[in-house]
């Protein structure tokens, strides 16, 4: 039975999983690494990666995590093409925890959590013919391709009026669409929204659909839900920035979340409130949510798992 016990299993395969596992694979901890449905990550689906570190000329977001995939495999991770989808954890020190992907069961000594957020979107159609053509749900990954343009934040809350002001200082003019006559987001954030003279914040308006050309944004559709009047905004690109949804489903009831579903961990440390469990990146992160932070943390928890497993021995 023990020889079927893995050392380090991690879940979830974007920046923060993969550079967990080129730090326990280095520290001999053999991890076996589990990718999702999403190989990956959310960065799988960002065109161009312009502000990561080592890459002067940038580099498409697939083509980075294929590398880093290859760096974790150099160093002999094994890469599971599988989704986790049930975790009974142990809540003793030194206990197995038991995971499965479908109807395989894998024991591990401890588990790293990198399953990531995914962003909210609207839902239309023309979300995902325009994504990676002018449709974003991050301004501080692809703001900078939109310097000196007219763009659209959609959202209300202190996510929307971040990225609104944080865009204002690299395009045109930023129109922000709030569905209802107020905004959610903090006064500190509406001040700064309001006092931001490049920002237009138009009230119950809802972005209804996109048009372009050759999957290039052109313009969006906008409607004012009082008046039921459409029109138009001359834009390249559009933001939605109604927010986050860690992917912690299969781990409610066992660790502690915070109010919007986050993993909790112990301040300047991954570790979560079961002993070997640990968390990396967006799935426990939702103030920074960057690919550099990511990884960092990813280092951070391989780290702390084999200091854990160390003071096991």
């Amino acid at each position: 039975m023990e020889e079927n016990i893995l050392e380090c299993v991690i879940v979830g395969s974007g920046p923060s999983g993969f550079t967990a596992a080129i730090y326990a694979a280095r520290a001999d901890l053999k991890p076996v690494l589990y990718t999702g449905l999403e190989p990956g990550g959310q960065l799988t689906t960002t065109t161009e990666v312009d502000n990561f570190p080592g890459y002067p000329e940038g580099i498409t977001g697939p083509e980075m995590m294929m590398d880093l995939q290859k760096q974790a495999e150099r160093f002999e991770t094994k890469v599971l093409y599988e989704m986790i989808t049930k975790a009974e954890f142990s809540q003793e020190v030194g206990g197995v925890h038991k995971l499965w992907a479908g109807n395989k069961e894998i024991l591990a000594k401890s588990v790293i959590i990198s399953t990531g957020a995914t962003a909210k979107y609207l839902g239309l159609d023309d979300e995902k013919k325009y994504s990676g053509g002018g449709v974003s749900a991050c301004a501080t990954c692809d703001g900078f391709f939109y310097k000196g343009k007219d763009v659209v934040v959609v959202g209300a809350g202190d996510t929307a009026a971040e990225e609104a002001t944080y865009l204002a200082k690299l395009t045109n003019k930023v129109t922000l669409l709030v569905r209802k006559d107020h905004f959610r987001a903090s006064k500190a954030m509406m001040h700064r929204v309001n006092t931001t003279p490049n920002i237009e914040v138009r009230f119950n308006h809802e972005l209804i659909g996109i048009e372009g050309e050759n999957s290039l944004v052109e313009r969006a559709v906008v409607i004012n839900n009082l008046t039921q009047e459409k029109s138009t905004i001359a834009v390249h690109g559009i933001f939605i920035a109604i927010g986050h949804k860690p992917n912690t489903d299969i781990f409610k009831g066992q660790i502690t979340l915070d109010e919007n579903g986050y993993i909790v961990t112990e301040p300047g440390t991954t570790r979560t409130n079961l002993p070997g469990v640990f968390a990396a990146g967006d799935v426990q992160d939702h103030i920074y949510r960057q690919a550099i932070t990511a990884a960092g943390s990813g280092c951070m928890a391989a780290m702390d798992a084999e200091k854990y497993l160390a003071e096991l021995d």
